[in-house]
C-alpha cells in the first residue's frame, strides 16, 4: 500500500498504558497520533467547527468512563465526519458483539484486546486510505455544488430537462421558449459544468 500523507491517528482510551502503547507504534510505522484520555475530551476536540483536511482515523475505546466510545461514535455520525473520519474500535471479548453492530452502522472495523501489532496497523493503514478517497469525493462534491449554484434560474430548468433526455425542441415546448434560447442556455450549462455532453452531465451529477 502507498504511504499516507499527512495523515493522523487519534486515539481514544482512557487507559494511559494504552495509550502509550499505541502512540509508541504509530510512531514506530511513521503515523502521527494524537491521544484522548476520555471520550470527553475527544468530544470538545471535534465539537467546535472541527474538519478533517487529511487523511484520518480514530482507535475508540469501546468501554470507557464518562462518555462511552459507542456514546462518541454515535456523535461521530450526527456530526457527519464519517467517512472521512473511520473508526476502528478496541474492545474487550465482552463488547464484541456490540463492536459487531457498530460495524454494521459504519464503523470501519474492531479489534479485541490483546490484538496484533501488526494487524492493527494494517487496518489503520486501510481506514487511513479509505478516508483520503472520501476526503477527495468529498471536494469533488463540493466543486459540483459550487458549479450548480453559479447557474441561473433558467440554466437550472433546461438542464433538468436535458438530463431526463428531452431533446432541445422538447425542452423549449416545456419552457416556452424558443429552441435558439434553449441552444444557448444548454451550452452554458455545459460549459459551467466543464462537461461536453448531456450523458457527461447526468454522470456528473450522479456525484452530488
Amino acid at each position: 500500500m502507498e504511504p499516507i500523507h499527512n495523515a493522523t491517528v487519534y486515539i481514544v482510551d482512557d487507559d494511559k498504558g494504552v495509550r502509550d502503547a499505541l502512540a509508541w507504534l504509530l510512531r514506530s510505522r511513521r503515523l502521527p497520533s494524537e491521544s484522548f484520555a476520555s471520550g470527553e475530551a475527544f468530544d470538545d476536540r471535534v465539537s467546535h467547527g472541527f474538519e478533517v483536511r487529511s487523511p484520518s482515523c480514530v482507535l475508540l475505546d469501546v468501554r470507557m468512563n464518562g462518555l462511552s466510545g459507542l456514546a462518541m461514535f454515535e456523535k461521530l455520525i450526527a456530526y457527519g465526519l464519517l467517512p472521512t473520519l473511520p473508526v476502528i474500535f478496541l474492545t474487550g471479548h465482552a463488547d464484541v458483539p456490540t463492536a459487531v453492530d457498530s460495524v454494521k452502522r459504519g464503523a470501519f472495523d474492531f479489534f479485541e484486546k490483546p490484538f496484533s501489532d501488526n494487524a492493527l496497523v494494517d487496518r489503520i493503514e486501510q481506514a487511513l486510505a479509505q478516508s483520503a478517497a472520501a476526503l477527495v469525493q468529498h471536494s469533488q462534491a463540493t466543486g459540483l455544488r459550487a458549479q450548480q449554484d453559479s447557474l441561473t434560474e433558467r440554466e437550472r430548468a433546461v438542464m433538468q430537462l436535458v438530463v431526463e433526455g428531452l431533446p432541445n425542441k422538447l425542452v423549449a415546448d416545456q419552457l416556452d421558449i424558443s429552441v435558439r434560447t434553449v441552444e444557448v442556455h444548454r451550452a452554458r450549462v455545459f460549459e459551467k459544468m466543464g462537461v461536453k455532453s448531456a450523458v457527461e452531465l447526468a454522470n456528473l451529477l450522479r456525484n452530488l
